[in-house]
């Protein structure tokens, strides 16, 4: 029987392992809060809402608006020539009978707006010598929150601060927010979902004298911030940081408010909660986290995030088990039926995963360079164990095996039709399937299977909603992706064929199996597009010496010696061996070496003017 006792924290210990009796009850594991809130947020991608204080920019040593309110107390009672003591807010209200106003104190110790402005920047922009010091600038909180972001996890942050610490660390990871700091501009604001990033600075900015500062000040918001505010608290889950409640009334009553509870809220703290803070972690049912501070914590969660993430995609080893099965499977013709059996499985997974992952062509997010990029990512994880598979199966595959891919290149390029919503994801659908297309292409190339290459080219797709097509006038990398939409892929900005480079780089990790260098799988890449090209023009039947917006507008045209040597390549095989040459046979793009050669000769003198764009 095994050993069992309790721990000092009342835990069940079992000390070896045996069937445990049903009536035996054992404690749910303790996950702590912040564990809880990183799978949360990397399970829920985009509906958590991060509200801060002025605790995340307490490491930068920006003041508070209340710190700047008393300085401005102190700077007057300068120029009046009195001494205001330690309390200058008591000295104001003695002098002037009222509390101490942001505004009223701006207005009169600068009279005019460009002074005002010199005057503020002092307060949150650095110096020279601050700036060498780190101060004034984004905290690794800030950047934290940013990489969240970027990466589609946090859409919405609500702050107190005036500073622009987040808008410099969303612009270091190329996002550029909605901001929303007074009420006409909420009045005139994208609704949240089309939003990739909206930053809602409900006290105001720095640069405008309308910041809200006193209790009374506090105490209510424009109709257009509370509504906004309730859409925000009903929608979202909640991560508050660097916020002690104690003064903003206004934004309390705002989270009370909230009908729903839909989604978990995370309350991050050093020391004990005030007694308004308790009011609303108890109303919101909020999980407490404990924490040294806001940069340890921030950073702590987007770690662990991006850990979840990579945890989440197939586990290499499930990619190696099915490309092995593969060729197992293609190496005897006994296996013909568990070789279908296995691409129809992993295409029908493949299928799941692009149907569960949220890929919504209306109501989701803006096509911008970081969504664009952001989706095309999405797809790619959701290929990736089929596309390597791909890859293998164009290097080694035999004619019976062509039929089975191309059915699953059919049915990805079937999978969405018709429908309405943004153009660029609806085009965009197609990427599974042009990526698909290429990775079948590169394996080919590389073995030289001229016959399935032609097959590839040629398979019909057909539409239910469209024009049947050839398959090389669908996925063409040119044919997906205008050159302006390949150019929002992140590093692509100034690619003449962004996402032709986008697949060579995409590409080449799954060729190592193959075991080529580098060279030789760009060389093949590039006999890929040039192949794809020459097809295009074939079965287009159109000159590409003046066709400049078609596929054949890629990589290689900035690769001058690989294109010179492979059309050299082909146009001597025409010659030796005429019609029997193995780019005649298999009709790869025409039926005659005569043919072949018009076809070859229009395209060399294309890539020759081609090149010009790049020397």
């Amino acid at each position: 029987m095994p050993h069992t006792g309790k721990c000092r924290c009342g835990k069940l210990l079992i000390e070896s392992y045996k069937p445990i009796a049903r009536h035996s009850t054992l404690e749910a594991p303790v996950i702590a809060p912040i564990h809880s809130l990183a799978f949360s947020i990397q399970a829920n991608r985009g509906v958590y809402a991060v509200l801060v204080g002025s605790g995340i920019s307490h490491a930068a040593k920006i003041p508070t608006g209340w710190a700047i309110t008393l300085d401005l107390v102190r700077k007057l009672a300068k120029v009046v020539g009195e001494d205001c003591g330690a309390k200058p807010e008591d000295w104001y209200r003695e002098k002037y009978g009222c509390d101490p106003d942001y505004s009223e104190l701006l207005d009169a110790v600068a009279k005019t707006s460009a002074e005002r402005q010199q005057l503020l920047r002092t307060y949150w922009e650095p110096t020279e010598e601050e700036r060498d010091e780190g101060a004034k600038q984004p905290t690794a909180a800030h950047r934290a929150i940013a990489q969240l972001v970027s990466k589609g996890f946090i859409k919405v942050i609500v702050t107190t601060n005036f500073d622009r610490l987040m808008e410099t660390a969303l612009a270091d990871v190329g996002i550029v927010p909605t901001i929303l700091s007074t009420a006409d501009q909420v009045h005139g604001a994208l609704p949240l979902i089309h939003t990739q990033c909206c930053l809602f600075k409900v006290h105001g900015d720095y640069l405008d004298t309308r910041i809200l500062n006193t209790p009374e000040e506090l105490s209510a918001y424009p109709v257009e911030f509370d509504r906004l505010l309730d859409r925000i608290f009903d929608e979202f889950g909640l991560i508050v940081c660097g916020w002690s409640a104690d003064w903003d009334e206004a934004l309390r009553r705002a989270i009370t408010r909230a009908p729903s509870r839909r989604f978990t809220t995370y309350w991050a703290m050093r020391g004990e909660p005030s007694a308004s803070a308790q009011q609303l972690i108890d109303h919101r049912g909020a999980q407490v986290i404990s924490i040294k501070d806001a940069d340890s914590f921030f950073v702590s969660v987007q770690e662990q995030v991006a850990s979840l993430e990579e945890f989440s995609r197939p586990h290499p080893l499930s990619t190696e088990a099915a490309v092995a099965s593969l060729k197992r499977y293609m190496s005897e013709s006994k296996y013909r039926i568990q070789l279908s059996d296995l691409v129809f499985s992993e295409l029908e997974r493949t299928i799941e995963a692009i149907d569960a992952s949220g890929f919504a062509v209306q109501g989701g997010p803006v096509p911008t360079g970081e969504t664009i990029t952001e989706r095309v990512r999405a797809y790619e994880a959701a290929c990736a164990t089929l596309a390597p598979m791909a890859v293998q199966a164009g290097h080694w595959g035999e004619a019976a095996h062509t039929p089975i891919w191309l059915r699953v290149l059919s049915a990805l390029a079937t999978l969405h039709e018709g429908g309405s919503g943004y153009v660029f994801w609806l085009e965009l659908q197609q990427y599974p399937a042009a990526l698909l297309f290429y990775a079948l292409g590169i394996g080919a190339a590389l073995s030289e299977r001229l016959d399935f290459l032609s097959d590839l080219f040629g398979v019909t797709v057909a539409r239910e909603h469209k024009e049947d097509k050839a398959a090389v006038k669908m996925f063409a990398a040119a044919c997906l992706l205008s050159n302006s939409g390949g150019k929002g892929l992140e590093g692509m900005q100034e690619r003449f064929s962004p996402l032709s480079d986008w697949l060579h780089d995409r590409l080449k990790p799954w060729c190592k199996r193959i075991a080529v260098t580098d060279a030789q799988f760009t060389m093949a890449f590039d006999k890929l597009e040039i192949l794809i090209a020459l097809s295009y023009g074939y079965h287009s039947q159109q000159s590409l010496d003046s066709y400049w917006a078609a596929p054949p507008a890629c990589a290689y045209g900035s690769r001058r010696n690989n294109g010179e040597r492979i059309i050299k390549e082909i146009q001597q095989s025409l010659d030796d061996a005429g019609d029997k040459s193995p780019y005649v046979t298999p009709r790869l793009f025409g039926t005659s070496a005569a043919e072949c050669k018009m076809e070859l000769e229009a395209f060399s003198s294309f890539i020759a003017k081609l090149s010009q764009r790049w020397y």
